[in-house]
């Protein structure tokens, strides 16, 4: 028996629940959808309401994948200077664990020139770009998390636990407010370079339902695979085939009542839809060339100027990933030749929405999973780097109701502890949860007899001084 003949049987059957004469997946499908809980059970492609009046709806989520040294780029400490080549302080070394430190290491000063702009910011010379839009971006000073490992930290930056197996926070946030987007995911994933070290594990859906999982865009080819129909697959026998599968999994759903069955059809229906929308939205060459010029060259440029095009589409949560800023060693050449590949491209992308009254309804967050320590790693001060530290780092934030042209927080005078205002990674999870109407305390999904949720049980906090 074939689909077609299949799918025959099915919708007579369905007529006779008085399901009416419409295709049999369609149908299904639409039941499905308009008598269940839309947070649950509508899936991320639905918009739903927060707890109070959002600051932002969409999210630009930029992870400087390996970690790169805030003491260059955002944190000045001219003391350093005066320390520049001698041994740490001994509370600095005492109890502590370092990723590659051994001995007694030493004091390394930043190579580079900051000027201080606006209200204390301090923007290093190896980001010229970013800082024309310094009036933008908040610069959070004061981050500390748990671990100095890569993949662990990265787990933890992205879900609150260091392990395999918590949504990430693109997850949550589809999971509670979905998005207003039909034919794009609400949840979409690009990397530059290298894959992180905890991997598709920083995009998983945990959990929750895998309709919440992020949905990874390529550089190259096909943007999502197996976007083009087989050969002699036209659209409309494509239309059968999932009508017919959708029957199947109707009825497969009506006896297990498993939800995972309901998130198959909604994929399978996404990406029916996707089949038009991607290659449409993926094809920057529709843009102006002083657009495209604006961005520069190469891939994350390009991802950027993506972003911009998907969070105009309405797709909720844009995460994207750019490699390679584990500076160990040679971190003076290393650090400023990645700032130049990054820096253009993501002032660009600021100025973009701007431009589009797009920014104030965009909450974009740069950071990584730790920072790192103002000692120096080598055998001398030629080539050296910088090893993992997770006490004190610098993030910022802008759009979304973020207050442009501000410090927040402080750290000591060697950039090792935070002073001032410390900010937790599950207080960042807050952060951006409340800049878009959620109180992070009501987000929640059954899981093992518990309402979890991305914040966990701890002490949490919002920092409303970073808010306009």
């Amino acid at each position: 028996m074939d689909i077609k003949e299949t799918a025959t049987r099915l919708a007579r059957r369905a007529f006779l629940r008085g399901g009416g004469a419409m295709g049999v997946g369609t149908l299904a499908f639409n039941q499905l959808l308009a008598g269940e809980s839309a947070a649950k059970n509508a899936g991320p492609n639905v918009s739903l309401p927060g707890h109070f009046a959002p600051r932002a709806k969409s999210v630009i989520f930029l992870h400087m994948v390996g970690a790169p040294s805030q003491l260059d780029l955002f944190d000045h400490k001219p003391k350093l200077q005066q320390f520049h080549g001698k041994p740490a302080p001994d509370e600095f070394i005492e109890g502590k664990r370092f990723a590659f430190l051994r001995g007694h290491p030493k004091m390394m000063a930043s190579p580079f020139k900051f000027e201080t702009l606006n209200e204390g910011q301090q923007i290093s010379e190896v980001l010229p770009h970013l800082k024309s839009v310094a009036g933008e971006i908040a610069i959070v000073r004061s981050m500390t998390t748990e671990d100095f490992n890569h993949a662990p930290a990265q787990m933890f930056f992205h879900s609150g636990l260091n392990r395999i197996g918590r949504p990430s926070i693109g997850s949550w946030v589809t999971y509670g407010l979905g998005s207003v987007c039909s034919d794009l995911p609400a949840y979409v994933v690009m990397v530059s370079g290298g894959v992180a070290g905890a991997g598709a594990s920083l995009w998983n859906n945990g959990f929750l339902p895998s309709v919440y999982q992020g949905v990874e865009f390529r550089s190259e080819g096909d943007p999502v695979l197996f976007l083009s129909n087989p050969k002699d697959v036209n659209r409309a026998r494509r239309r059968r085939v999932l009508d017919g599968i959708g029957g199947l999994n109707a009825l497969e759903l009506e006896n297990t009542a498993d939800p995972e069955i309901r998130t198959r059809m909604a994929q399978y229906e996404m990406a029916f839809r996707m089949q038009m929308s991607v290659p449409q939205l993926t094809n920057i060459s529709t843009e102006p060339d002083e657009v495209r010029a604006m961005y520069g060259e190469g891939t994350f440029a390009r991802h950027c100027l993506q972003a911009r095009r998907l969070v105009e589409r309405g797709v909720r949560f844009v995460e994207l990933y750019n490699s390679s800023w584990d500076h160990h060693g040679g971190i003076e050449n290393n650090l400023r030749k990645k700032a130049k590949g990054t820096d253009q491209p993501i002032a660009a992308l600021i100025k973009d929405l701007k431009m589009r009254g797009l920014l104030d309804e965009t909450l974009i967050v740069w950071g990584a999973e730790f920072g790192r320590t103002p000692m120096f790693q080598g055998a001398k001060l030629a080539g050296a780097g910088r090893d993992h530290h997770k006490e004190a780092y610098s993030i910022w934030m802008a759009g979304g109701g973020i207050r442009g042209g501000i410090s927040y927080g402080e750290t000591d005078d060697f950039g090792y502890y935070v002073k001032n205002n410390p900010v937790l990674v599950r207080d960042l999870h807050a952060t951006i949860l409340h800049a878009l109407g959620m109180n992070h305390e009501k987000v929640t999904f059954r899981f093992q007899g518990l309402d979890q949720r991305l914040t966990g049980t701890e002490e949490v906090s919002v920092p409303h001084a970073l808010f306009g």
